[in-house]
């Protein structure tokens, strides 16, 4: 596969992946709360071996977008979270599921960056790339690193209402935990088992259930807030 070639990461069916991008030169890809929903829409219909247009598939012909048919999926989603100038996924390619020559992961990416630039620069009058050249990608290859990776991306947030906190710790964590239980652009309403339209972008049973009740996954989460500074 090209794509593949070119990347110091493969990424191939069967294993998981951390995958993010931001802003060229780090701007912000969110200015509004419309922005937001509009990605996280995105990130439900572009998961799809279908060609997708948001205009003419949601918007002419007044659909819901969480009730699009989105048919068979070409990835599963393990989490996920948005911050102003980037966003961050779990991801894995279930066995079977290649869709065309592109690796399954580079075209769900590309489906879904292309089609939220195209809104982005339609919306706000702009012109040019985005997003800061082709997204990243880090092979997850153990459990550690995989819980690793799910307190880090659900706890990402907290840098909104304290930029330092992975250097100094929390100086406020009722406050820190009160705000991601509010942060409706992540995963972590879904794991604390929120029911929402947004639960559908989710396919948790292509991963590891490491999180059995809501109880577990908020220890991890409270665990996590409380090691030291150096730890990070």
């Amino acid at each position: 596969m090209v794509n593949m070639a070119k990347r110091k990461v493969p990424l191939v069916e069967g294993e998981f992946y951390h995958v993010f991008n931001r802003g060229n030169s780090k701007q912000k890809i969110f200015l509004d709360d419309h922005d937001y929903e509009r990605f996280t829409q995105l990130l439900y219909m572009c998961n799809s071996k279908r060609n997708i247009d948001f205009r003419n598939n949601i918007l002419r012909i007044n659909v819901n977008p969480w009730d699009f048919d989105r048919g068979e999926t070409i990835v599963s989603i393990g989490t996920w979270v948005l911050m102003p100038n980037h966003f961050h996924l779990y991801i894995t390619i279930p066995r079977g599921y290649q869709v065309s020559a592109k690796n399954n992961a580079s075209l769900f990416m590309e489906k879904l960056t292309k089609a939220y630039a195209k809104y982005f620069n339609k919306k706000y009058n702009r012109t040019g790339s985005l997003f800061e050249g082709k997204f990243k990608s880090v092979h997850i290859e153990n459990e550690i690193q995989a819980k690793y990776l799910f307190s880090y991306q659900h706890t990402n947030p907290i840098k909104l209402v304290q930029k330092d906190w992975k250097e100094v710790g929390i100086k406020n964590k009722e406050e820190a935990i009160n705000f991601l239980n509010s942060y409706k652009w992540s995963s972590f309403m879904d794991y604390k088992g929120v029911i929402r339209k947004e639960n559908s972008i989710l396919d948790r049973k292509n991963f590891l259930d490491y999180f059995p009740s809501t109880i577990d996954f908020e220890k991890e989460i409270f665990d996590w807030l409380k090691m030291d500074a150096e730890v990070f």
